[in-house]
Order: C-alpha cells, then structure tokens, then sequence
C-alpha cells in the first residue's frame, strides 16, 4: 500500500511517501480502507518530534470503507470514519491506503458527505462535542466563550454550541478573522490579547462556560472571566506547552469554579468516553442538510502532504483542512 512515512523528526519536509505491506487486522480490529482523511496539530507534534516517539505514519482519524472485520460486526464497504485509539502515536495512522484501528474507534456513518467532506468531521466534531456537553455539560441558553475559535476545533465547538441553542462568544487574535466566526453563529465576538476577564467585567458580560483551546499561556485569564460557578475546560496548548508556572488554587482557582481537562486522543473510544456516546452519524447528517458548516477550507492530494503540513503550521487555512486519497 501507499503510505506517508516521517522519516525523521523535523519539518513538513520529513514526511515521505513510500510502500508499505498491507495491514492485517486483529481481533478487536478494524481495517479500514481510507478514502480521505483529516489534518491535525497533532500531526505536527509528532512530526517534529515534540511527542517524543511516535509511529512510523501519522493521522489521528479518516473516512473511508471496511476492507474487513474478522467479528463480522461491520460489514465490507461499510462507510465508516475512525479517530484516534493510538493511531499515529502507538500504532501506524491513518497517512495511507489501508489502516488497522481498534473496533471501539470505527463508527458507521449513513451520511451521503463526499469523502472530503465526512473526512472533515470525526476528530475536531467528536473532541468539540465532547468538551461541550459532555465536560461543560452546556445547556440551550447559556453562554460560551470559544477561545481560539479560528482554530478548526474552535470552530467545530461555535458549529455545535450554536447549533444546540447558546449563546457564543467567539475569541480570535486577529480582528480580520472576526466575519468568520459571524457567519458561524457567534452572537459576539472579542479580539483576544491574552487578558479578557477585565473586558467581559466592563462590558457587563456573564459566561457560563470556556471551551478553551489556547490553553496555559491563558489559564489564569480564563477562570477569572467566567461567573462565579462557572465552568472552564482546557482543550487544546495552541498559546504553546510552557505549564503554567507557581499555579496555586488557593490564589489562582476562584471559589465554585470547576475546572477540567479534556484529552480526546488518550481516552476517546475508551470503556470511560465511549465514542458511542458521541452523535457522529447525527452530525454528519446536519453537516449534509446544512445545519452545521463543517465543510473543509482546503482540500490537497496525496502527493501534496508536505504542502498541506506547511500550510497547516502557517496557520494559513483558517479551518479543517482534509488529504483525499486517489
């Protein structure tokens, strides 16, 4: 089969097609004939090395077709997407013709999306819905605010968060981006300099939740613009990895405020955050009839990987962005 390989720790340039033999499926697996497939910063990391060592060929998710599955509970050229279960990181991934994926991480999808377009759903759908409702457990009503909303999982969470009735408040570093998260739904939106609390005080503002992708850089800032009882869920590092340095709850957590972490490659389709509690197939429905813009920002070719990596760490796309395999 065809693969991308990283043949070093490095740049974009790293990632190298090559020939691989075809993967045989085990039990408790699936094989998984990819059609498309889904970029992620993920990817980045462990392309670079910053994950320390991962698999040889990467990808966290895909959409495609069941090539075979020895329980025989999917049948052949069952549409299907797959996220995570150790794909990339602790098993080969999804960069391929051909993947083998853990059976808890493979969903049977009834959607008429072309691949391009269901390719663009499963990981940053299933992690945002995740965060939203069933960390945040947001309600039709309440007010979230998306911090960095631009990203493709900011936006998948404004997509959701909308769809379902709240309000949003969607934040980016660029004014430029603000008619982006408009046409998404979000009722307002704030330019984020890394100190919005003072902001949504003087504005008279009350947040119910943060869905919060920048992550520590922010920290702090998050938990004290949300009401008292509030809630903030971290989900993503783009504000980058440094930890945040002498956090003391005591000081730093205010009273009542709950605060979590949501890690959707380590426990997604786990017998903890079932992927079976996640409405995948009812998303891709709305993304099909139109209730939710899940459509991809860009689409490349196989051949065009290291293209699409340097886009996606230029920060260049401005949304999901989707490898459609010949």
């Amino acid at each position: 089969m065809k693969a991308i390989v990283i043949s070093a720790p490095g740049g974009p340039e790293v990632l190298t097609a090559t020939e691989l033999p075809d993967p045989v499926a085990a039990e408790g697996e699936v094989l998984v004939r990819v059609a498309a497939f889904g970029l992620n910063h993920a990817e980045s990391y462990m392309r670079s090395g910053a994950w320390g060592t991962v698999a040889a060929v990467p990808g966290i998710e895909c959409a495609g077709v069941v090539e075979h599955d020895p329980s025989g509970r999917l049948p052949t050229g069952t549409r299907v997407v797959a996220l995570l279960g150790g794909m990339g990181r602790t098993r080969n991934g999804s960069y391929a013709e051909l993947v083998t994926v853990p059976a808890t991480n493979v969903v049977a999808v009834r959607s008429s999306l072309g691949w391009a377009e269901l390719a663009a759903i499963p990981e940053v759908y299933a992690t945002a819905w995740s965060g939203l409702f069933g960390t945040l457990d947001l309600r039709p009503g309440e007010t979230v605010l998306v911090r960095g909303a631009t990203s493709s999982l900011g936006q998948a969470a404004v997509n959701l968060a909308v769809e379902q009735g709240s309000k949003v408040i969607a934040t980016t570093r660029n004014p430029e981006h603000a008619p982006l998260l408009k046409e998404l739904g979000a009722d307002d939106v704030l330019i984020d300099d890394g100190a919005l609390a003072v902001g949504i005080t003087q504005r008279g503002l009350s947040v119910d939740a943060v869905f919060d992708v920048v992550g520590n850089s922010v920290l702090r800032d998050s938990l004290a613009l949300v009401r008292p009882r509030g809630r903030v869920c971290q989900l993503g590092f783009l504000g980058g990895f440094e930890p945040v340095r002498d956090f003391d709850p005591i000081a730093d957590l205010p009273s009542g405020v709950r605060l979590s972490f949501f890690g959707s490659a380590f426990v997604l389709g786990t017998p903890a955050f079932p992927l079976s509690d996640v409405p995948l197939d009812e998303i891709c429905a709305k993304a099909a009839s139109g209730a939710l813009l899940a459509r991809p920002k860009r689409v490349f070719g196989f051949d065009e990987i290291v293209e699409a990596h340097r886009v996606m760490e230029a920060g260049e796309a401005l949304g999901k962005m989707v490898v459609v395999l010949d």
